[in-house]
C-alpha cells in the first residue's frame, strides 16, 4: 500500500539559493530511487525558506530503505549547515474514509 511522507524544511533565509542547488542534485536520487512514486517540493508563497518535500512511495519497507540510504551513503553532509531549523517527516498512510 502506498504512503506519503512530508519533510519540512526550514532553511537560514541567506541559505534559499544553496538549498535550492543542493536539494536539487538529491531529489534527482530521491526520485530515482526505487519504489519512489512520486516527490513533489512545495514552497511557502510568503516564505521561501519553509518547504514541504511531498513524496509518495510504494511501500513503507521502499520509505524505510530511502531513509537508511540518507543516512549511510546518501548522507547529505551539504544540508544541515543550510537548516535554519531540525527537519520535520510525517509518513501518512491512505484512509478509506
Amino acid at each position: 500500500m502506498p504512503v506519503t511522507v512530508i519533510l519540512e524544511l526550514k532553511f537560514k533565509p541567506d541559505a534559499v539559493a544553496a538549498a535550492r542547488d543542493v536539494m536539487g542534485r538529491a531529489l534527482r536520487d530521491t526520485r530515482a530511487y526505487a519504489g519512489n512514486l512520486r516527490t513533489d517540493v512545495l514552497v511557502d508563497e510568503d516564505d521561501e525558506a519553509h518547504w514541504l518535500i511531498y513524496e509518495i512511495w510504494a511501500t513503507v519497507e521502499d520509505d524505510e530503505a530511502y531513509r537508511a540510504f540518507r543516512a549511510g551513503e546518501g548522507k547529505l553532509t551539504d544540508l544541515p549547515p543550510l537548516l535554519g531549523a531540525p527537519p520535520v517527516k510525517t509518513r501518512y498512510l491512505t484512509s478509506d474514509i
